[in-house]
């Protein structure tokens, strides 16, 4: 009899395990594919790999001359960034196979499955267990195109080692975005199909639309407004489908415990609990807030709540970011949001990234913006656009998080130079 059966090794499922087993608890972890899901091996890290090595190529074939470097004969030898990602997943997952070992986590790779409640518990398999938690993640929304069966998802298009004539590319949001990134500085031709009115979905819409007009002129075409119903129309060589996830519920049994699903995701609430006593879900598959960030803190409020330590999960302020060049971060509300929720006293401050030295130092002739949205005296949203604004989101994040008024915010004291201080020049003109 384990104390914790977790179902699932993607960010919440080895997350929990760890802390799990750190506990005290006697952990047992289902992973049928590779430890460190999706986000480890065919998402988040494989994709900044080669994102990091397309924003490596942009300066070397000219970016760099305007700080007086010059590097003749640029070349982008796609192949070995392609080895490169592979080694640092290794590494990663090695990694992280490492912590759980030594944490005491036992680990069975097979599929697993829900067969029911026990005297002291559930069975999963032949394992029995006093705790459940449902860590399985998510997958990508195919949607009823024609020819549909020749697209490549996030999976197949990070496998790829050559890179593509032409690539069409069904979503605009941020896998899309990056992807598109990637491969216009690759050399291919790049195409984004995006059916809404905008580009990276629920970002602030003048950020989404000068980081559309910043990729129009490196040569990539966005056609909004735009329902695909036939993948062959697009006449490019390869197309990738990114319109969305949906969670892994299909064929986990949870019918056997009548767990409640809504929408085809599981029901959690403030605890991580399902509807049932002792069941937890995290990560992906409640639907909520499908990234890795949010299923780490989802799995440190599961494993707290399990050991009887009281914790609560928090949705007001998760960052989000598009790691293209430059990059977009958004927290809590943009001012479309807020007023469309009917918040009271609605402002918003807003600055060029050149307020920042160390901005104007780094990325001369660069785009950048600074957005804050106030109701009354409080942060209640933060939007920026330019690098390096994913190192940045995270102090606003702290900052939405303890509510601070501005006169708090204006008594931290930001290291100079740093592009950081833009959020103390947005402060002090708000």
């Amino acid at each position: 009899m384990y104390d914790l059966i977790i179902i699932g090794g993607g960010p919440a499922g080895y997350h929990a395990a760890e802390l799990a087993a750190k506990e005290g608890l006697k952990t047992l972890l289902f992973e049928e594919r590779s430890i460190g899901g999706v986000c480890l091996n065919e998402g988040c890290i494989p994709s900044k790999s080669l994102l990091y090595s397309a924003k490596l190529y942009d300066y070397a074939k000219g970016g760099a001359e305007k700080y007086g470097v010059t590097c003749k004969d640029a070349f982008f030898d796609y192949k070995v960034a392609a080895a490169h990602k592979g080694n640092v997943i290794k590494k990663l997952v090695a990694g992280v196979e490492a912590k759980l070992k030594k944490a005491g986590v036992e680990i069975v790779r097979e599929n697993a499955s829900i067969k029911g409640k026990t005297s002291g518990g559930f069975e999963v398999g032949s394992y029995q267990s006093r705790n459940l938690l449902i860590c399985t993640g998510s997958s990508p929304v195919i949607p009823p195109i024609k020819g549909i069966e020749n697209a490549l998802t996030n999976r197949e298009i990070l496998a790829l080692t050559e890179v593509p004539e032409s690539l069409a590319i069904i979503g605009g949001g941020a896998i899309g975005l990056e992807m598109a990134s990637i491969f216009n500085s690759a050399g291919s031709k790049v195409a984004i199909y995006e059916m809404a009115d905008k580009i990276a979905g629920l970002f602030d819409r003048e950020i989404s639309n000068e980081l559309q007009k910043i990729y129009e002129k490196k040569g990539v075409e966005f056609k909004l407004g735009y329902a695909v119903d036939d993948i062959a129309k697009l006449g490019a060589e390869k197309t990738l489908i990114c319109v969305g996830r949906k969670p892994n519920i299909k064929g986990l049994g949870l019918e056997s415990l009548n767990i409640t699903t809504d929408g085809g995701s599981i029901l959690t609430d403030e605890y991580m609990k399902t509807g049932i006593p002792r069941v937890y879900a995290a990560g992906d598959v409640n639907g909520k807030y499908m990234l890795a960030h949010t299923a780490y803190r989802e799995a440190e409020v599961a494993i707290n709540n399990i050991v009887g330590r009281r914790d609560i999960m928090e949705y007001s302020a998760i960052p989000s970011i598009i790691y293209t060049n430059p990059e977009a971060a958004g927290i809590g509300e943009t001012l479309e949001s807020a007023q469309a929720k009917g918040l009271s006293s609605l402002r918003e401050t807003k600055l060029p990234m050149q307020y920042s030295g160390r901005f104007v130092a780094e990325n001369e002739g660069g785009t950048g913006l600074c957005k804050l949205v106030w109701s009354e005296k409080r942060l209640i949203g933060a939007h920026m656009l330019g690098n390096p604004c994913s190192e940045i989101i995270s102090t606003l994040a702290a900052i939405l998080y303890r509510e601070m008024s501005i006169e708090q915010i204006k008594k931290i004291i930001f290291p100079h130079p740093t592009v950081a201080e833009i959020i103390k020049e947005a402060v002090f003109n708000a």
